[in-house]
């Protein structure tokens, strides 16, 4: 059997993948809570949590490219503190968090569909990940192409609200505000605005959370060294953007105490502008489940590829199908985890622990950078020193916020 993945992805379908990842489910519940923290400044903390994402990905960018293994993290770790046993315990941990995760949103997303079709929500959870497994066995362009559908719909329900949002009279709380630039000028003002926007943007950088799941495709991706950072970069410029137009049209069209209060933050832009019950952003919470679900099986299959080249113990995981070339057995593995994770974990409470997990591996892969810099400057693509210094202070802060909210 072939122990080799096809590189059959190019720029176009991973920077794809990387906006289906990371425009989720998050944004539809936390604009609300960015709001009840910056009030009608919401849109920037979601734009200063990008930036605050952007050099932790870099730092993933410039890894891609010195290291474009299937392993990810696991790899960048084990190269930059020189250390197999840290490589094996991020990528575990990695593989772990995304099937937790995945299990979650597929037990969300079948919940919907369940309320959508009257489909009982177990055999809706059955159907629905057995399905996503075979087109992640039957071949990575496949799945990627899938993907890539599905993202465009997340987008095009996302534009929808965008466009209502922006379509109707502003609320009273958006006429009220002062112009920014007198905001910043106003004696008292200075203070509370930038730790309401700071809070802000720390609870928006949860939504970024995914840009690191493309360098995970490292071999199934043509001209990986270019081609990976690339679709990182553009990846996390575009979802920033996404997000706060989603955002501005939010506290523009309902009153911050509604948004902050809603679980439901979006359907309220849409009735607020156009009636109705939006339920169309139901059916569109569906198809961000099965994007989020697809995505995070072919992320972990690939991560525990890669380790199977690293450690015996996992050799058995080290093949690709000759006909698909993709990795069936970790497939299948990741499947059923994802299955088992769906129907008995408490993925609710675990979900505060995988984020802990995710950046816990932040702050890892940027002090690992910090180490390989010193040791070897040169990389194809190349960052500042400055860059996974300020990662490393950004990942910790974030860190501390989530074991806080979590405990």
């Amino acid at each position: 059997m072939s122990q080799q993945l096809k590189r059959r992805i190019g720029l176009g379908l991973l920077t794809a993948y990387g906006i289906g990842v990371m425009v989720g489910a998050g944004i539809y519940v936390l604009v609300g809570a960015v709001a009840a923290e910056a009030g009608v400044l919401a849109p920037l903390a979601f734009l200063l949590a990008g930036l605050i994402a952007a050099p932790t990905a870099l730092s993933y960018a410039e890894f891609s490219s010195r290291l474009p293994e299937a392993a990810g993290e696991a790899a960048y770790v084990g190269q930059g503190f020189n250390s197999k046993f840290f490589a094996i315990f991020v990528g575990l941990a990695v593989v772990v968090a995304g099937t937790i995760s995945a299990g979650a949103v597929l037990r969300g997303g079948a919940g919907y569909f369940a309320a959508a079709t009257g489909v009982d929500a177990e055999i809706a959870i059955i159907g629905m990940g057995a399905a996503l497994v075979l087109v992640a066995i039957v071949g990575v362009l496949e799945s990627f192409a899938l993907v890539a559908v599905f993202t465009l719909i997340e987008v095009l329900g996302l534009a929808l609200v965008v466009w209502a949002g922006f379509s109707t009279s502003a609320s009273p709380d958006w006429t009220a505000a002062l112009p920014l630039a007198e905001m910043v000028t106003t004696p008292g003002l200075v203070t509370g605005l930038a730790t309401g926007i700071a809070f802000g943007a720390v609870l928006a950088f949860f939504a970024f959370i995914g840009f690191e799941d493309i360098v995970n495709m490292a071999e199934e991706v043509r001209n990986p060294t270019r081609v990976l950072p690339l679709a990182i970069v553009i990846s996390l410029a575009v979802t920033s953007v996404i997000y706060a137009l989603v955002c501005w049209a939010a506290v523009r069209t309902v009153p911050l105490a509604a948004l902050a209060e809603s679980q439901s933050p979006l359907a309220l832009v849409w009735q607020q502008s156009q009636g109705g019950s939006a339920r169309f952003l139901s059916a569109i919470a569906v198809f961000a489940a099965l994007n989020g679900v697809l995505a995070q099986i072919v992320m972990a299959s690939r991560v525990l590829y890669g380790l199977g080249g690293r450690t015996t113990g996992l050799a058995v995981f080290r093949h690709a199908h000759p006909r698909f070339g993709t990795p069936v057995r970790a497939t299948l593995l990741i499947g059923l985890a994802v299955l088992v994770a769906a129907y008995w974990l408490p993925v609710a409470q675990l979900a505060g622990a995988t984020s802990a997990t995710l950046l816990s591996v932040f702050v890892l892969v940027n002090l690992a950078l910090i180490l390989q810099k010193r040791r070897q400057p040169e990389a194809p693509f190349r960052i500042s020193m400055a860059v996974p210094v300020l990662g490393l202070v950004m990942s910790l802060l974030a860190l501390a916020t989530a074991v806080k909210g979590w405990i």
